[in-house]
This record gives structure tokens, C-alpha cells and sequence, in this order.
């Protein structure tokens, strides 16, 4: 089972009239828009002489790279080498890697498989109507998965979130039930009691209609905590490399209909969110790296379910196994 598609930046990172450069998915990539605003992205590597391209400029909607102005266009293309003049046959060979780039929802995503890409990328339909939101996004030490199944452990709350979103040693954590949607996605139905003594309830023994909330994972890196019909928790977590990853955490609000006052409230409340995700942060960056040498219990089944779908895609697998892709490859 493989996605091929990733989400990696905010579209609000990739400003115009320049080129940004990032690491993602263990390599040096530069991104830009051309002259109607659309997004392309290359290998950050020039391949005449391996210079950055990511310090060039953008000329005419085209990549120029900053030692010989050589310029690209989002193929890979070379369609300008300036010191050989105007009426030059330009060397086909001379092509930089590309990665296709799909931009919606405000978000990147690259095409990490083999071949074309196939269709648009996935995204939470229970979202429609919800357009403002305000976004955090910071850098986590941790693998991809480290980083993914943190989100997907329910049974962490009442200890990691002992004074804000769980109860500590006095919640009794039921299931949890877990709901495939198709082969890339899967619900996550939470149900959390202070314990009285009772015996937790099975997965089976869980009645959904009488929940409110739930957590929704699209793969390979996309998941949302539906709060209420006007708030939602979205988190994307965009691989670095093997062991670095950057989490973009956003807070989706709909008080006024005001899509700038909505954004605005979003702000306001946005600290509290980071304040969660850093009581994360200071337990998932002591896990080891290894996630072969967990032994998962019954608890951990969406954790399960995730690492079925990554564990079987070789192509990103392959991604971020590789140290270096890039300047010095």
C-alpha cells in the first residue's frame, strides 16, 4: 500500500518573487511559485555545477541558479544558459530533479513515488465551511511515525496531559474503537470516564452514536481532532529526515462567520494548543528510535493500523532511511 503524495509545507512559506529552500523527506529541496502564483519544486542542487538554487533568484517564473544564471523551469527543464547567448541549443542532459507539487487547503504536498501523479491529494471533508485558522508549526527531533503515532495514542492523555486535556490517574481510557474509512484513512473514536471502578469497555461495547469527538488520520501524514461542528485541531507532520520532523498545528474556528475575526479568536487560542503539544514534546523526544522494539498493547490499535499502511510503503520508507539526498550525495 502505497500514497506517493505527502504534505510537507504551508503554502504561506513559499513566498513570490523568491525561492525558499527546505529539507524535506531527507533532501534539500527549493520551492517557488512562477508568475501565476503556482507552486514547483527541485532538487536544491544545480546540475551543472551543484550549486544551491534555493540562492538564486526567480526570473520570469523561472529558477535561476546563482552561480552561471543557468534558470529551470518546474520540469527540471533548462531553458536559459546565459553565456552561451540567445541562439544557443540548450544540452537536454542538464535537467534538475523535480517533484511534482500539489497546493490546496493552504497546504504543499510533493509526489514522492515513481511514475505520474495520480489524482488530488486527500484532505478532511467535515472541514467545509471552516476556513479560518491560525498556525503553529515547530521542528521535533523525532522520526516521521514518532511524531504520527503521538497524535494517534489516546491512552497517554491522562498522564502526559494530566492538567489540561485529561483527568491524570483518575481516567479510565475505554477501547479505543477504531474505524477504517477506506485504504488511506481510518476514524479514531476516544472515550475517556473517571474511573469508579468500572470494567473499561471493549471496542465492540463502545456505542458511537453517543460520542462527540473523534480523531481522523489520513495517510501518510495528515490528523484531526473534531472538538465541536466550529473547532478543529488539524496537524500535519512534515518529514525532515530520518529523525527530524516538523509539526504544523492548526486551530480552525468558526465563532463570528468573520473568516478575520474567526482567524483572529483562532490566535488568541492558539497558545493553549502549543502548551499541549509541548507536554508532548517533552516525552516523544526521549523515545527511542526504533519502533520494531515496541510491544503495543490492545490500547495501541490505531497505532497498529498506522504502521501497517508504513511499514508496507517502500517508496517512503526508502525516503527517509536515506542520510542524505542532496549536497554531498
Amino acid at each position: 500500500m502505497t500514497c506517493m503524495r505527502i504534505a510537507v509545507l504551508s503554502s504561506r512559506e513559499v513566498p513570490r518573487g523568491r525561492p525558499i529552500g527546505v529539507r524535506r523527506l531527507g533532501m534539500d529541496l527549493v520551492f517557488w511559485r512562477d508568475d501565476s502564483g503556482r507552486i514547483h519544486a527541485l532538487l536544491d542542487d544545480c546540475p551543472h555545477r551543484r550549486a544551491r538554487l534555493s540562492l538564486g533568484k526567480v526570473v520570469g517564473g523561472k529558477i535561476q541558479c546563482p552561480y552561471h544564471g543557468f534558470e529551470f523551469d518546474g520540469s527540471g527543464k533548462v531553458i536559459k544558459i546565459p553565456a552561451l547567448g540567445r541562439s544557443a541549443k540548450l544540452p537536454e542532459y542538464l535537467k534538475a530533479f523535480s517533484m511534482p507539487v500539489y497546493d490546496a487547503y493552504d497546504i504543499v504536498w510533493v509526489w514522492y513515488g515513481g511514475g505520474e501523479p495520480r489524482g488530488a491529494p486527500r484532505f478532511f471533508e467535515d472541514l467545509e465551511g471552516l476556513e479560518a485558522y491560525s498556525e503553529y508549526s515547530e521542528v521535533w527531533g523525532v522520526s516521521l511515525p514518532r511524531a504520527v503515532e503521538n497524535q494517534l495514542d489516546v491512552f497517554h492523555l491522562p498522564f502526559v496531559h494530566y492538567n489540561t486535556i485529561g483527568r491524570g490517574g483518575r481516567t479510565l481510557v475505554h477501547g479505543p474503537l477504531v474505524k477504517p474509512v477506506d485504504d488511506y484513512s481510518f476514524v479514531v473514536y476516544p472515550f475517556n470516564q473517571v474511573d469508579r471502578g468500572q470494567r473499561p469497555l471493549r471496542s465492540s461495547e463502545i456505542d458511537v452514536g453517543k460520542l462527540r469527538n473523534y480523531l481522523w488520520f489520513i495517510y501518510p501524514n495528515l490528523w484531526e481532532n473534531y472538538i465541536s461542528k466550529n473547532m478543529r485541531v488539524v496537524a500535519f507532520f512534515a518529514p525532515v529526515g530520518s529523525v527530524s520532523t516538523k509539526i504544523y498545528l492548526r486551530l480552525y474556528m468558526k465563532v463570528t462567520g468573520v473568516k478575520p475575526l474567526d482567524a483572529l479568536i483562532a490566535k488568541l487560542l492558539m497558545p493553549f494548543n502549543v502548551y499541549v503539544l509541548h507536554q508532548d514534546r517533552r516525552v516523544v523526544t526521549s523515545q527511542a528510535g526504533d519502533i520494531m522494539r515496541d510491544k503495543l498493547i490492545h490500547a495501541d490499535a490505531p497505532i497498529a493500523m498506522y504502521r501497517r499502511m508504513y511499514l508496507s510503503d517502500k517508496e517512503l520508507n526508502k525516503l527517509l532511511e536515506k542520510k542524505s539526498w542532496g549536497k554531498g550525495s
